[in-house]
């Protein structure tokens, strides 16, 4: 299938979910006229397994064949469909972090909304300066039972402390059945993805799973420049996954997986989308005019752009069903994440042809040079961690039934397996960045401006800046948590979690000077370099920093039966999110404290049946926030050799209210509806003294003020899908389903610093546009009665251009802004065999 092919496929979504094996046997003893399309799917909110009705928690869940259908697979996808959901995808797919509620997670900090896979949390990347790990990254979301978005702070049961929430990635446990399929996938852009499973029982006690994901895609952003690859927004990934079972004695079960993913692609780039003509702006200015008018065309200078992520993680969880009144858990998992970068971040290919300013400057030629960069330390690692965790977890109720309680132990180390960072150039032109072979056009040009006074002369603008370091975390929490019935329609639920944080770093920081053109003097690189952080001049520009803090967060939680198929609930909770190093800022600025919330909320889910069976859950919620973590920019100085950017810092206070509303619906036989709707207000409240700070590289840029909403908290989202399903002999002919799926969402604050720019080309970028994307997907299973399945989807059928972030590089200083695309249309086909069980 070539890249031009346009064939136009239709195609359905979210067909009937499919129940976990394990919820099956519950699910078939529910009464006929209770049953529907979310009632009795299983989720493990409360880490053991509920009902999704039964549980005062407000989630969305999605099995794997709705995955599938939506074409789900990375983060920005899964938060396309679900309300309250964002993502960040500003540094890669393959380093997305998510904001739920208006939590959001900011380079630098750790992640408000905590990604667990297989009960355990996602591997920290600890870059420095750079977002890696901690999120859902390439093939997570193959071969899975479902995803389950957890909202609202889970501080007490699950291992980190976050405070937005959870994204709880379940995968296909192995079973006693012989079974497994095939897969197949073509699309546009010459995309291609296969993928195997095999379940096998070994013998009586014992049974394996292994799958593998492989998926390959062309880009579909145009490089326009002529240096480097033709294409960015590539996909190359395979992820490889092994389960086993062994049920040691009938009470004793030893549960292990290994899984692996290795991704290379030509790395994240943004597109250069508005200039004023004026400072750094001019150059900006002239590569707008070169770049062309096409949506996803982009320029970038590096000849050799990539990106590279390998993570590889062994987990193994013990159960030990000590008694019909106990069962003990103990979950220890270790994983390592290396990463490589050479990316054009900010899709900056700045041109100074020296024949153009002066014919007699012509035998200079011309120098291409980016704004700055992203690539590793030299023979290093932009990411290179280890992440170990250990939970030991006790269940138990009693006798009666009336009290549910688990208790528990976690412990969480990483480590960093060498120095990471890296060495970028900022308005430099170089061969090979590495080895410093730069030169530095625009200090010569300023070398030659007659305004510039002698004694300020040479003025150089070209740097390299070396930023590396070391980040060690351990975590250590105590928690337990009891559900009594008052009464048979009444609960009380209680919870208590205190929690240690540690984390050191020593970071070094340089910032190397470029020369003139070889012409004028060639650069030494055994010349001195200067300390980026002149109080590190003393310690060859190392420094050293440490952070603590512990904290208890709890919760308090009244549910009521009024019925059996009505759930009412108010829960009140205290999270808590630890505090975080910012090495590359100055004091006091560079530790930023842990954060608080207060969250109340107030739930109704609801079930019925009937000739009309569906289900309607509402959720109210407001939190009150301490010192929470939000990130501004800041501005280079003149003649600091730094690129502007951007870390988190604490504000005062600040509240976050709104609801949430979810529902399904069968009207007759063979149509499925479903939808989710979230209404958000955020609001800064108060806001910290930033007078203080005086760094001699960076200059605070427009921090948030009192009055300003949240990032990523858009006011509206919505989702609506259908799903309807021909009246067929499924036994003869298979099952047929066509079916939509149409999400909205309104503008939304993306960055604080756009806002004070006076072009306003650029302020208005400070915020995106409102948002509305329709996905189609058909699905044949069982053709013809074979164990042989064909799909067909087509994700932005209406060809929406549109932009998913924005990188907030516009102050008046930098005077450019950049953005990173959202993908174009995308369609594709599918074909499954299936064997076995």
């Amino acid at each position: 299938m070539t890249r031009r092919f346009r064939t136009l496929l239709f195609c359905a979504c979210a067909t009937l979910p499919t129940l976990p094996i394990e919820a099956q046997a519950q699910a078939q003893d529910k009464a006929q006229d209770r049953a529907s399309v979310t009632q009795d799917i299983i989720v493990t909110a409360r880490r053991t397994e509920e009902r999704l009705q039964d549980v005062p928690i407000s989630i969305t869940v999605f099995n794997q064949e709705e995955l599938a259908n939506r074409n789900v697979v990375n983060a920005q996808d899964l938060a396309a469909y679900t309300p309250s959901l964002s993502a960040n995808g500003n540094f890669g797919s393959e380093n997305s972090s998510f904001a739920i509620r208006g939590f959001a997670q900011d380079i630098g900090t750790a992640p408000s909304v905590g990604v667990y896979f297989a009960d355990v949390v996602a591997p920290r990347g600890a870059s420095n300066g750079l977002p890696s790990g901690d999120g859902a990254g390439p093939g997570a979301f193959f071969d899975l039972q479902n995803v389950q978005i957890l909202k609202g702070p889970q501080g007490t049961l699950f291992g980190r402390n976050t405070t937005g929430g959870a994204i709880l990635l379940v995968p296909q446990k192995p079973t006693d059945e012989f079974s497994g399929y095939v897969e197949g996938s073509v699309g546009n852009y010459d995309m291609w993805r296969g993928q195997a499973v095999v379940n096998a029982p070994l013998g009586d006690r014992a049974r394996m799973r292994i799958g593998v994901d492989r998926q390959k895609r062309d880009g579909y952003m145009r490089n326009g420049s002529g240096i480097g690859p033709d294409w960015f927004g590539d996909v190359d990934y395979i992820a490889l996954r092994a389960s086993l079972v062994v049920d040691l004695t009938p009470d004793l079960e030893n549960y292990t997986i290994l899984s692996y993913s290795d991704s290379s692609n030509n790395g994240p780039i943004q597109k250069l989308v508005a200039a004023a003509p004026e400072g750094l702006g001019q150059l900006a200015y002239g590569q707008l005019l070169r770049q062309g008018n096409g949506f996803y065309d982009v320029m970038q200078s590096l000849e050799d752009p990539y990106s590279r992520t390998e993570q590889w993680q062994l987990i193994n969880t013990t159960s030990w069903q000590a008694s019909d009144t106990l069962t003990v858990k103990n979950i220890v998992s270790y994983a390592q994440l290396k990463q490589r970068m050479n990316a054009p971040l900010f899709g900056t290919d700045f041109v100074v042809d020296f024949a153009a300013i002066n014919p007699f400057l012509a035998a200079l030629g011309s120098y291409h040079l980016p704004f700055t960069t992203v690539t590793s330390i030299p023979g290093g690692y932009t990411a290179n961690q280890s992440t170990f965790t250990e939970e030991l977890q006790l269940q138990g109720r009693s006798g009666d039934g009336r009290l549910n309680w688990q208790a528990g132990a976690y412990l969480e180390v990483s480590e960093p397996l060498g120095m990471s960072g890296s060495q970028s150039p900022f308005l430099a032109s170089c061969t090979d960045s590495a080895t410093l072979q730069c030169t530095d056009p625009m200090g010569f040009l300023s070398n030659l401006d007659p305004t510039i006074p002698a004694f300020a002369k040479p003025i150089h603008a070209g740097t390299v800046n070396y930023t590396a370091g070391r980040t060690n975390f351990h975590n250590v929490g105590l928690y337990a948590q009891a559900t009594y019935a008052l009464t048979d329609q009444l609960k009380l639920t209680g919870g208590f979690r205190y929690t240690w944080d540690h984390s050191r770093n020593v970071s070094d920081q340089r910032t190397y000077i470029v020369a003139y053109p070889p012409q004028y003097g060639a650069f030494n690189p055994a010349a001195p370099y200067r300390c980026t952080n002149p109080q590190a001049a003393a310690t060859n520009c190392v420094s050293h920093y440490y952070q603590s803090s512990e904290k208890p967060t709890w919760l308090v939680d009244l549910d009521y039966n009024p019925t059996q198929d009505i759930l009412l609930y108010a829960k009140y909770a205290r999270g808590y999110r630890a505090g975080t190093i910012v090495p590359n800022i100055t004091a006091p600025l560079n530790i930023v404290e842990p954060e608080k919330v207060d969250s109340y909320e107030l739930g109704l889910k609801t079930s019925f049946g009937g000739a009309l069976r569906g289900t309607f859950n509402l959720a109210g919620f407001y939190n009150d926030f301490s010192n929470q973590q939000l990130q501004v920019g800041f501005n280079a100085r003149p003649l600091s050799g730094q690129a502007s950017t951007a870390a988190p810092v604490n504000a005062g206070k600040s509240e976050i209210w709104g609801l949430e509303a979810d529902a399904s619906l069968t009207p007759f036989q063979g149509l499925v509806l479903t939808g989710g709707y979230s209404y958000l207000r955020t609001k800064i409240k108060s806001v910290p003294d930033f007078s203080s700070f005086n760094d001699p590289n960076y200059i605070l840029a427009a921090p948030f003020q009192p009055g300003d909403p949240e990032v990523l908290s858009p006011r509206h989202k919505v989702t609506v899908s259908g799903t309807y399903t021909l009246p067929l002999d499924e036994e003869k002919i298979g099952r047929i389903s066509f079916g939509a799926t149409f999400t909205h969402r309104s503008s939304m604050l993306v960055n604080y610093t756009d806002r004070t720019n006076p072009d306003p080309s650029i302020a208005a970028l400070s915020t995106l546009a409102p948002l509305d994307l329709l996905n189609l997907n058909a699905s044949w299973n069982n053709i013809a009665g074979a164990p042989i399945d064909l799909s067909l989807f087509m994700t932005n059928v209406t060809r929406e251009k549109y932009y998913s972030f924005i990188a907030g590089l516009g102050s008046p200083s930098v005077n450019f802004e950049t953005a990173t695309l959202g993908e174009p249309q995308m369609y594709g086909a599918r074909l499954r065999f299936r064997f076995g069980g």
